[in-house]
């Protein structure tokens, strides 16, 4: 791997503006590429950065966060419509700011309570939210998708409650009664012992298909499931560590043994690539792999599964990018330029290829950052010195190709939730982790994490 990467990034300066009736600090124009700066101070303005983004975003009558924000010649195009794991995104990233003395307290309970209440008055199914909501008003987009309820989203805005509730106890009550009308057992397959992929309200049909491999962004919907005690756990078993090896068609053949956990037969599978052992996600992109361990501390719990594979998957990031010879790692999901998203992984590292063409996020490397904090750092601030058009007014703009150095000159509220949380538990031992531990949601299913056993060397 290469752990020598230039120590280099671009420094930006802070002054104060009052937006939307608060005191946030806003960035002026980058200094020097060849500035230096300790690692902490570094992520503490990425911090600072990132936050601005959720100011501008939640800058429309409902308060709630845009999905983008495109920027074109110094003008900002925010989206009009939300998600809820975007919904989930901005609620912990008001804790973080708050951890990091980014925003006060004041401020902060003032965002969570007009959040609160916003979320309050939406349109739901059995508490959960639909797919898309539109800023202005707050009502369903069913232009995008209809009234689709997604499995994963709501996993995730189920989330980002359990941590708000335990960093705001004084909307406990509140954020509980929206969390304790999810029951996700309404959206348990019993006979696949997994989640179907969501419920669509129009037609009343769930989905055909189910959430069904662990090392996705959606076992953070199997853990809360089985926190609220809707589910039994063995949902955590019925999901694939790997696909069964007769199923030809993945990537590979994988190796592996067939154990028993609480009853429930378990091939404890893994692929292999350069003589590394690892459990595969859906795409290969770090995003699948990296983002539950937002709000789970799988490095610490799941030291012999989960945890042993998340640090396989940055280091086969890393490695792959330099065997491609990019002078940067980190390929996951993100926004391309002229307005566009694309699906992006390294292949081999999952049971199908997404698309690779060169396109790194900087999300992927604040997402590393429990598992190798100094290369993840180096890694910001070359791409930072040898892209100095990726820094934009929110800090990192969300692409950059390494093979045409063309940057996407938009920020998602998804992947710059990720930062922010990645930042806060960096920066303060896993804070955001230790708010969703605490909950009883967050510690009922903590045993499983220690159970699981990937055998892989």
């Amino acid at each position: 791997m290469n752990r020598h990467l230039a120590k280099t990034f671009i420094a930006t300066g802070v002054s104060a503006v009052t937006i939307a009736g608060f005191s946030t600090p806003t960035f002026a124009a980058p200094l020097s590429a060849a500035t230096s700066v300790h690692s902490k101070d570094f992520l503490m303005k990425s911090a600072q950065e990132t936050w601005e983004f959720f100011v501008k975003a939640t800058d429309n009558p409902t308060g709630l966060p845009a999905d983008r924000i495109d920027v074109a010649n110094g003008s900002f195009t925010p989206a009009t419509d939300t998600s809820p794991t975007n919904i989930a995104m901005y609620m912990m990233s008001i804790v973080a700011a708050k951890d990091l003395n980014i925003i006060n307290q004041h401020e902060a309970s003032v965002r969570m309570r007009n959040l609160i209440h916003e979320l309050n008055s939406l349109d739901k199914w059995n508490g959960f939210l639909y797919n898309w909501y539109n800023t202005a008003d707050g009502t369903v987009n069913t232009q995008k998708n209809g009234h689709f309820v997604s499995t994963v989203d709501d996993g995730w805005f189920a989330a980002g409650l359990v941590v708000a509730r335990e960093a705001f106890p004084q909307y406990k009550s509140q954020l509980s009664a929206l969390l304790n009308a999810m029951d996700f057992s309404r959206l348990y397959d019993a006979s696949y012992k997994q989640l179907y992929g969501g419920y669509d309200a129009d037609s009343n049909q769930m989905q055909t298909w189910h959430y069904g491999n662990i090392n996705t962004e959606s076992r953070v919907a199997d853990y809360i499931a089985i926190g609220q005690g809707h589910v039994p756990e063995t949902l955590w078993w019925g999901v694939y560590r790997t696909l069964p090896s007769d199923w030809t068609w993945q990537n590979q053949i994988p190796a592996g043994t067939t154990v028993i956990h609480d009853g429930v037969p378990v091939f404890e599978g893994h692929y292999s690539l350069n003589g590394v052992e690892y459990v595969p996600s859906w795409g290969g992109s770090m995003f699948e792999a990296l983002m539950p361990t937002l709000v789970l501390d799988e490095k610490d719990k799941a030291p012999n599964g989960l945890g042993l594979n998340d640090e396989r998957m940055v280091d086969l990031q890393i490695e792959y990018a330099k065997q491609k010879n990019y002078p940067v790692w980190g390929i996951s999901p993100c926004a391309l330029p002229d307005d566009g998203y694309g699906v992006y992984g390294v292949p081999g590292l999952g049971t199908v290829n997404y698309d690779e063409d060169g396109t790194i996020t900087p999300h992927a490397s604040f997402l590393a950052l429990q598992f190798e904090p100094q290369l993840a750092v180096q890694n910001l601030q070359t791409m930072a010195s040898k892209y100095p058009a990726i820094i934009g007014p929110f800090g990192y703009y969300d692409s950059v190709n390494v093979r045409t150095s063309k940057v996407a000159d938009s920020y998602l509220a998804l992947d710059e939730g990720m930062i922010m949380v990645s930042l806060d538990n960096s920066l303060k031992r896993g804070a955001i982790q230790k708010d969703f531990a605490k909950d009883p949601i967050g510690q009922k299913p903590q045993h499983l994490l220690a159970e699981e056993n990937f055998m892989i060397n």
